[in-house]
């Protein structure tokens, strides 16, 4: 559930929303007049480096460049 906050407010304690956001990874709604304007969510982090990001993700069981016991319509 994200919390509401207005211009005048954030503009008071800005340095203390942005902490609350980053601590409790919430995100905060910014209301002008009564209407959101803004949101403010956590970074989300990335990995350094895409290579091998997914590791532990998949398993692989078996051989999967063995040949199968199964003839082909093509090969006859």
């Amino acid at each position: 559930m994200s919390k509401t906050i207005s211009t005048s407010e954030l503009k008071a304690h800005c340095a203390q929303v942005v902490d609350e956001v980053a601590k409790h990874r919430s995100t905060v709604v910014v209301t002008k007049h009564g209407r959101p304007v803004a949101k403010i969510v956590p970074v989300v982090a990335k990995p350094k480096n895409l290579f091998g990001f997914a590791k532990g993700l998949v398993t692989i069981r078996g051989d999967i460049v063995a040949p199968l016991d199964v003839e082909w319509e093509s090969a006859r």
